[in-house]
């Protein structure tokens, strides 16, 4: 089975602060964060700096900075509803989700830390699933949790609801889009709560008081496929968000397995073509299994900072080429380096500064451009 991260940490009260501070300031994503803490050494110092970087980024203000306030009401307001925090290393951060670039500095766990530490294979499919799929998400799951693996999915309608219920006694995490106490949909509120109570457990980098809008389920959609070993997608129609799911999956490394379905249901034209493009034909657990066993005894480590770091101060000629050379169209940030003549250095600080700004938009692959 899969090994425990071997590197541990655990953050103090005040770091911890200082983490959800500077990861709920304005225009400070997960990928940000790290680079600004490789940078400045830690969170505290990186909050100190971030109005000067703004400024220089072109920002017309100072972004919002989470008060330190802000950020005690909310840890304890967590804890009275069983959510804590915690950070990639920590006991209950999933080892493998901590392996990204983009993984969250802080995740919200509630349930049992535990099952998060054991080998875990993502279920997704259609909201809106035929009967046979929900009956072999169902099977599937139950022969995956048997043995031994926990199954993570989305709390979605359809497939993800028929994951879940097959493994709430073997162990199951649900991903949530909103905060804790904004389940959605409304209805699966009891499910949540009947998974966590035999076991299983949820997560969620959202702040409590976080409505799922359209635009965070792709993100959340990282952190089903960021978990596991391998993303298993029973039923999904073209443009589908299980799609996305699996097409981030396969960006992380991870194995992608499609259920066949039959060609005349628009719910299978997606995993049909999954199997086309290479993923992992599957019709038993066995497929999945024989799969991943080679992956799971290699250890886990969390990913290391940058190489180099950022340049202490880009003078106002880098700054002028690089900005020149962005616009609405992405361009790979190699590229830009060799365009603009310049360090990678100075090219990723040029790049925080403009995101701190609210200006510069990351796409997959290394791609940025000018918002």
């Amino acid at each position: 089975m899969d090994n425990k991260t071997p590197t541990t940490t655990h953050l103090t009260d005040a770091q911890r602060i200082d983490s959800l501070r500077l990861i709920r300031s304005d225009n400070v994503g997960p990928r940000t964060f790290r680079s600004l803490v490789n940078h400045f050494g830690s969170a505290r110092t990186a909050l100190q700096r971030l109005p000067e970087m703004a400024r220089r980024g072109g920002a017309d203000r100072p972004g919002r900075i989470l008060s330190e306030e802000d950020a005690r009401t909310e840890i304890a307001a967590g804890e009275r509803i069983g959510v804590h925090l915690v950070a990639p290393g920590e006991d209950g951060y999933p080892p493998r989700l901590a392996e990204l670039d983009d993984a969250p500095p802080l995740l919200g766990v509630r349930g049992v830390r535990d099952v998060l530490m054991r080998p875990i294979i993502a279920v997704v499919g259609s909201r809106n699933a035929s009967g046979a799929g929900l009956k072999f998400a169902g099977s599937l799951s139950r022969d995956l949790g048997e043995a031994g693996f926990v199954i993570a999915s989305g709390l979605a309608r359809g497939i993800d609801a028929a994951a879940h219920r097959a493994t709430i006694p073997s162990g199951t995490i649900a991903v949530l889009a909103g905060g804790h106490d904004r389940v959605y949909p409304p209805e699966h509120e009891g499910l949540l709560a009947e998974l966590i109570a035999a076991g299983g457990a949820a997560i969620s980098e959202m702040p409590l008081g976080h409505s799922p809008r359209a635009r965070d389920f792709p993100r959340r959609n990282r952190l089903i496929s960021g978990v596991a070993l391998g993303v298993v997608v029973v039923e999904a129609a073209h443009r589908s968000g299980s799609l996305i799911t699996a097409r981030i999956a396969a960006e992380q490394g991870r194995e992608v397995f499609a259920v066949p379905g039959s060609p005349l249901d628009p719910r299978a034209a997606g995993t049909n073509d999954l199997i086309k493009q290479g993923a992992t034909l599957t019709t038993e657990a066995s497929d999945v299994i024989d799969a991943v066993e080679p992956i799971m005894g290699r250890p886990i480590m969390l990913r290391e900072g940058d190489d180099e770091p950022l340049a202490s101060e880009p003078d106002a000629g880098d700054r002028a080429r690089i900005v020149n050379l962005l616009g609405p169209t992405p361009i790979l940030l190699d590229d830009l380096i060799r365009m603009a003549g310049t360090t990678p250095a100075i090219a990723r600080t040029v790049l925080l500064e403009l995101e701190l700004a609210g200006r510069l938009e990351r796409h997959g692959g290394g791609m940025v451009s000018l918002l």
